[in-house]
């Protein structure tokens, strides 16, 4: 399958796998959730700045590939969007922990194994260094793909990283400026701290979905009754 994502989509994309697991009571997300999905400070790199109106072109352009489906619930005007990236007719065929691999790769680009043991953990397990090889040889391996690369190994750092192939073949960094200069350190401190910008963030979601809601059930009760009078 000859899928070729832009940043920006890859962003949509990784954004909706990442909620519908961790998150699945606000999902599908509205507009406005997903906006700030792909915003967030925590657990993205690079970090965006999109408004409502480029996502929603995102959106509808993937709507149009078949990579994202839009449905209004029952009683409300606001569309709420999911990807069908995975496990759909129109998308890919993952297990639980490749599945959740693509997922951070998407989000946080080039990872080396040991990152994505630790920034995957609330989209699947992994028992050990190890099973993440392995996950990443299969993905390497598959009929269709391969969707993951092994990058040549940066100076000064043990493992190489891994990338995602969705979006074409990988830019390598140059030697003047190596990418470990700007990545994070993976702490238990800074991964709760993810967590608590990240909790944030959704409770400010709900609050302008609920507010956005509101104010169309008001419009529709103030509307004229065609029946009285």
């Amino acid at each position: 399958m000859n899928i070729e994502l832009t940043l920006d989509e890859a962003r949509v994309i990784g954004a909706l796998m990442e909620k519908a697991t961790t998150t699945p009571n606000q999902y599908p997300l509205s507009l406005n959730a997903l906006t700030n999905a792909c915003n967030q400070k925590s657990n993205r790199e690079p970090v965006l700045s999109l408004d409502e109106v480029s996502v929603q072109d995102i959106v509808d352009e993937l709507i149009q590939r078949h990579l994202v489906s839009s449905k209004s619930e029952f009683g409300s005007r606001v569309a709420k969007y999911r990807h069908r990236f995975l496990n759909s007719e129109f998308g890919f065929r993952f297990t639980e922990q490749e599945a959740g691999v693509i997922c951070v790769l998407l989000l946080r680009g080039p990872q080396t194994p040991g990152e994505l043991r630790t920034r995957t953990n609330r989209l699947c397990e992994f028992r050990d260094g190890r099973e993440v090889e392995e996950t990443l040889k299969q993905l390497m391996a598959y009929d269709e793909g391969p969707f993951v690369t092994k990058l040549p190994r940066e100076t000064g750092r043990r493992d190489s990283c891994y990338a995602h192939l969705f979006s074409g073949e990988v830019e390598l960094p140059t030697p003047t400026a190596p990418m470990s200069s700007s990545r994070e350190a993976v702490t238990p401190g800074s991964e709760r701290l993810d967590r608590l910008e990240e909790a944030v963030g959704e409770l400010r979601c709900e609050v302008e979905d609920a507010k956005r809601e509101l104010e169309d059930i008001k419009r529709r009760l103030e509307q004229p009754n065609p029946g009285s009078g």
